[in-house]
């Protein structure tokens, strides 16, 4: 059992997360740190003391309000929340993170009870150094940072998405084991142009108009050159920027340190070890699908390029490979004859000669249904936070063309997924591949928590300089390797989320191999790398503390 050193007494001890163990203090340390009479006289166990918060969280009527406790758990004592949930990980991943997770950002100035992070807004940011030097975690590895703009698939939410810093990096710790006390979420607050948070007055963000432009741009680049000022060596993970912004950032920053954005390279990555996994199942490679992707926003682009990459690496040229995507957004099929594309997507076009004869009504653009019918589509995947766009049509459609659909309807949450598992197998007569941004029973849930935790524990094992896309090529096919459908023909794409941790091992080991292969980490033996990644790898139990 570990042996902490602390300074800290009494209440103030029982008032520090990292450190509090409630009932479970021994005696011994009770007389020590000036614990007698602050608790009742009965010493707990961790066990007990995990029976009991499932049993008060078994009450709570709604997921919502288990989001809360969860959360205030977290907050009260981290060993303990870690612990419960590592132990129901499949049951309250959805109420820490996707769905839930975007109720709580809509209602986080109404629920908001304690701080966590750093928030660094507009009107602040000749303070950043200052805000830095107040972070609450002192030697941080990993950090989590937003801006608001786009979560999820609900927009604009302000200072209300602090949310999913917080709990991202509390999958960093449950799936990944990364030590809790080395995890920072912060918000960068601009502004919001969501009018409804402006009228709440209970919002606890910046009343102001989002900064746009130039302005914005630096306001970024103060917060990027003061974190490497004060912690040079951190992983940094941009999380839910809008499209227009995610892009650019991830370009500028990705050789200055170690980074990535997970909703260009985690949901990539996921993906494309999915979509790996059900190519397993057909017996086929990925180069042989024909993919519509129905989203061209910076997800679905960051997709199509890993996808691209990767049917390279398994024999295609670019060029061919790119022919092999068909990439539509509000305005239909995406080619070149359209203006006003923005920079990500132009390397994803369709020729205007080869679709132009496609579209099916008067107005010129190529629907999705369109799409699937005239490039004979195999795949079909959704990023559009559009709900019920797969209709029955486009099912059937799909299914005409290949003996084994791949269709994942990825938009979260809930309520903007394209189309729900069960009637995509009933329209596709039980032919489908399917997996599913949210959760849903007996379906693989392509979850960007099997990617991004393990990258983590991969990246801070060996202490990588930075981030490569092999680093994430390695970890889709290290993911792909775990399909219980390449066994057994009724099993899931992916493995069930409650081993995420042991799996999180294993591509953080080929994470970390593919660092050193590219240069970004020293060379160290396997059987050493192994040990690091077990090292580095936390378990949520409570240390001997001392004085």
């Amino acid at each position: 059992m570990p042996i902490v050193k602390s300074n800290l007494h009494g209440a103030e001890l029982l008032d520090t997360p990292l450190l509090n163990k409630s009932n479970a203090f021994t005696e011994a340390e009770r007389d020590v740190l000036g614990l007698v009479g602050l608790l009742p006289p009965h010493v707990e166990t961790l066990g007990e003391q995990v029976a009991r918060a499932y049993e008060a969280y078994l009450n709570k009527d709604q997921d919502i309000e288990r989001h809360i406790f969860l959360r205030a758990l977290q907050d009260r004592n981290e060993v303990l929340f870690y612990h419960l949930i590592s132990e129901h990980l499949s049951e309250m991943m959805p109420m820490i993170y996707t769905p839930v997770v975007g109720a709580a950002c809509q209602q986080f100035s109404e629920i908001y009870r304690r701080a966590r992070g750093l928030f660094i807004s507009y009107p602040e940011r000749h303070k950043i150094d200052d805000i830095l030097e107040n972070s609450p975690i002192s030697k941080p590895e990993v950090i989590v940072v937003t801006d608001g703009e786009r979560i999820l698939g609900l927009g604009d939410q302000g200072a209300g998405g602090m949310g999913i810093p917080i709990g991202k990096l509390s999958l960093y710790t449950a799936c990944g084991g990364i030590h809790p006390s080395t995890t920072l979420p912060i918000l960068l607050d601009v502004g919001t142009n969501n009018k409804d948070l402006h009228k709440d007055p209970l919002y606890i963000g910046w009343r102001n108009e989002r900064v746009i432009g130039q302005e914005y741009f630096d306001f970024v680049d103060m917060f990027v050159q003061a974190v490497k000022r004060k912690w040079p060596h951190i992983l940094l993970q941009f999380e839910d920027f809008a499209q227009t912004h995610a892009g650019p950032i991830l370009e500028t920053y990705r050789d200055q340190l170690c980074t990535f954005n997970d909703d260009i390279q985690g949901t990539a990555a996921v993906t494309v070890g999915t979509l790996l996994a059900a190519t397993k199942v057909k017996k086929g490679k990925l180069k042989d699908e024909i993919v519509v992707m129905f989203g061209a926003g910076s997800a679905g682009c960051g997709i199509a390029e890993q996808m691209v990459a990767t049917m390279v690496q398994e024999g295609l040229s670019e060029a061919d490979a790119r022919s092999r995507f068909y990439m539509i957004d509000r305005h239909g099929l995406l080619h070149d004859d359209m203006k006003g594309l923005l920079p990500f997507q132009t390397k994803l076009l369709q020729p205007h000669d080869k679709v132009s004869s496609w579209a099916s009504d008067s107005s010129g653009e190529i629907s999705l249904l369109d799409a699937i019918k005239h490039a004979k589509a195999t795949t079909l995947i959704g990023v559009s936070g559009q709900a019920n766009t797969f209709t029955q049509d486009v099912i059937k459609a799909i299914t005409e063309n290949t003996s084994r659909p791949i269709v994942f309807p990825l938009s979260n949450p809930t309520s903007k997924i394209e189309a729900v598992p069960d009637d995509i197998m009933k329209w596709s007569d039980g032919k489908a591949l399917i997996a599913t941004g949210s959760p849903f029973d007996g379906v693989a849930q392509c979850n960007n928590s099997y990617i991004f935790p393990a990258m983590g524990l991969g990246i801070l094992s060996v202490k990588a300089k930075h981030v490569s896309d092999a680093m994430f090529m390695a970890a889709s096919e290290a993911l792909s390797q775990h399909a219980p459908a390449i066994e057994n023909p009724n099993g899931a794409l992916l493995p069930p989320i409650g081993e995420a941790k042991a799996i999180s091992k294993h591509i953080a080991f080929a994470v970390a191999s593919q660092a050193i292969k590219d240069g970004h980490a020293k060379a160290v033996p396997d059987d050493k790398l192994q040990q690091l990644i077990d090292d580095k790898c936390w378990e949520p139990d409570y240390p001997v503390i001392e004085s």
